[in-house]
């Protein structure tokens, strides 16, 4: 039986673990440059979820990094959620992970080491899953707990799979319901409900392994995994600098029970706030689209599921190969010739 605490007391009402907004991270970037390295594939500058870094003409690394505070109140889960949400970037490329590297930041004379040991017992049961060889780490302390890892994986150079090579006229499908955002602000709240907490749980715990390794049979033109950006970041991401826009129908979307209760209810992460000032430009007629759905659409995720595109022929036969896993997969649109341009239908 895993030890309970009240672990999202060491970190900020803030939801999905305070990360900084895209905006943010724009201008922290903004005119840093570095030498051209040849083997280097895809790094900061591209807007991967991940570097690949090319070793031979068969073999490339993928490299991520990913940690934060809280965001459940048992160790031992909130460890599995830090492995599943760092491996995730390694599966949105189509790479297998190999090794990870443990990132502690912990406050040792607030809390009991023993949880911190549960919290790594948690994630290196998940690495195991995986197939990553836990190899190390580093840990500092904190007065706000933070855990995660960096992880790397392997791949052919020409195998991997980019954020941003959408094509027009092609499936958008989502393997994973949203709201975590919500929800985890509605847990720091004590407004959450056991149902939605434990559905919420079960997704943010479960790789996108067999999800990753289904679409690796297809064409995928592009595939991302949605995380702290929400699924229209994360979208967005997808449609900049690439040939197509989007079409999303919302109603097609699969939340988390009540996820949207809490937004009406004002549990909104600052992250969402965060993640509409900076993307909602993108997004036609947004002033004709209502506020609660803007939201959820724009939640912050923790180990959201993977977004990708493929050719109209291979939808279904996909998307019931989902159906036999873990994951609550959903057909949410299409791609288009609008480029650079999503369009949300209520």
């Amino acid at each position: 039986m895993t030890d309970r605490i009240k672990l999202t007391k060491y970190t900020r009402f803030s939801g999905c673990g305070a990360k900084l907004g895209p905006g943010t991270l724009d201008r922290a970037l903004c005119g840093l440059s570095q030498p051209e390295y040849p083997d280097l594939i895809a790094a900061f500058r591209t807007g991967e979820d991940a570097a690949i870094y090319k070793i031979s003409e068969d073999l490339a690394l993928i490299q991520t990094v990913d940690f934060f505070p809280p965001i459940v109140d048992d160790p031992y889960i909130f460890g599995q959620i830090t492995a599943a949400n760092a491996l995730s970037d390694i599966y949105a490329m189509g790479a297998t992970p190999i090794t990870a590297l443990s990132i502690v930041g912990f406050p040792k004379d607030t809390l009991d080491m023993k949880h911190l040991r549960k919290i790594m017992e948690g994630g290196l049961n998940k690495l195991i899953e995986a197939g990553a060889a836990l190899v190390g780490g580093h840990s500092l302390e904190d007065k706000e707990l933070k855990f995660g890892y960096a992880v790397t994986g392997l791949i052919h150079p020409d195998k991997a799979l980019r954020n941003n090579t959408l094509k027009p006229g092609e499936t958008l499908i989502l393997t994973k319901p949203i709201g975590t955002g919500a929800i985890n602000t509605a847990l720091r709240a004590e407004m959450v409900s056991k149902e939605t907490m434990n559905q919420a749980i079960k997704s943010m715990t479960t790789l996108n392994r067999r999800a990753a390794e289904i679409i690796s049979k297809y064409p995928v033109s592009a595939c991302t995994d949605v995380t702290g950006f929400g699924l229209i970041g994360h979208a967005c991401e997808m449609i900049s600098g690439s040939e197509a826009g989007m079409e999303i129908d919302y109603k097609s979307i699969i939340l988390f029970p009540n996820a949207m209760d809490y937004i009406s209810m004002g549990l909104i992460p600052a992250g969402t706030y965060r993640n509409k000032e900076y993307r909602l430009k993108y997004i036609k007629d947004s002033d004709r689209i209502s506020t609660e759905v803007l939201d959820i659409l724009f939640d912050p995720q923790t180990s959201g599921g993977l977004l990708f595109a493929v050719p109209d022929s291979f939808a279904y036969e996909i998307l019931e190969k989902l159906k036999t896993t873990d994951h609550l997969a959903s057909i949410i649109g299409k791609t288009t010739t609008n480029r650079e341009i999503i369009e949300i239908s209520e």
